[in-house]
């Protein structure tokens, strides 16, 4: 009986100590941007890389977190698919992209990238707890959290254990498919008090490269539609750009090395202006 109470007095020390340590590190971090997308393909993970090294390069401090456990593709985006993350004193210790930017992601940790993660709900919350807790982050101005389409276990988790986050920024293309999957991604925000900060209307109207004249091989303007009908943010429309694919498949983060591009500048405006609404709430709320 009594080695039974010790290893639950043990277990319960345990979790404590796990939940002051997980509070310390949230606390820590000064905005928690979460990026979501009610389908797959539409450009989340571009789209959270590239809002991270955005902030970086303007100066800030940020932390670039993948829990899209079935798909990290931000490995890959951020040219580090053949890095490894190393453990010092139990922690984790993140990859670093420059001195601004730090990158964790479940596909760092695995022994093969090709390896299928099967979990069920309660191991997502688990492993996305200790991504939090065990990853030695730091001081950080930002937190961009890349999660998995949808409105499953992940972005759940995620949400409940950044307690309160600054908000979403929510990736859609023009495509009315996209666009009534992003509907249920505001509906999800809404049920959890999680502003939405914006939404983004990726592959939108493509830029003639010889002209500079704007030209809509698909539809355009759902999104910003849908943002105006939901009474949220319009943040902006990002172009189609091969170029990002060609960045993508290279691991070559997009707004670092085509900078001079019309789609990098687009990115980085739309970037400044959230920073710039995100930073003026926030030093409101501290008057």
């Amino acid at each position: 009986m009594n080695h039974e109470c010790a290893g639950h007095n043990d277990q319960t020390l345990d979790d404590a100590l796990a939940e002051i340590k997980l509070e310390k590190t949230i606390s820590d971090i000064t905005y928690k941007i979460i990026v979501l997308s009610g389908k797959g393909g539409v450009g989340k993970s571009t789209t959270a890389a590239n809002l991270a090294m955005s902030l970086a390069l303007s100066g800030r401090s940020v932390g670039l977190l993948d829990i899209d456990f079935h798909g990290p593709s931000i490995p890959k985006l951020m040219g580090m698919e053949n890095k490894k993350v190393e453990a010092r004193d139990g922690s984790l210790i993140p990859l670093s992209y420059g001195e601004k930017l730090k990158v964790m992601s479940l596909g760092l940790l695995l022994q093969d990238e090709r390896q299928a993660v099967i979990w069920r709900g309660p191991m997502k919350m688990g492993a996305i707890k200790q991504l939090l807790q065990d990853v030695e982050w730091g001081k950080l101005d930002y937190l961009i959290v890349d999660c998995p389409p949808g409105t499953g276990d992940e972005p759940l988790s995620i949400v409940q254990l950044l307690k309160n986050p600054t908000g979403a920024v929510v990736v859609t293309q023009p495509q009315e498919l996209s666009v009534a999957d992003v509907r249920r991604s505001i509906s999800f925000c809404a049920q959890l008090n999680l502003p939405v900060l914006g939404v983004l209307e990726n592959m939108s109207g493509f830029i003639c490269p010889h002209c500079g004249e704007t030209v809509d091989i698909f539809k355009s303007g759902g999104g910003e539609k849908l943002a105006q009908a939901m009474q949220v943010p319009f943040l902006g429309k990002i172009p189609i750009d091969p170029t990002i694919v060609q960045a993508g498949d290279n691991g070559e983060p997009f707004i670092y090395f085509y900078a001079k591009t019309e789609t990098a500048a687009i990115f980085n405006r739309i970037t400044a202006e959230l920073q710039d609404r995100i930073e003026k709430q926030g030093d409101a709320k501290t008057v």
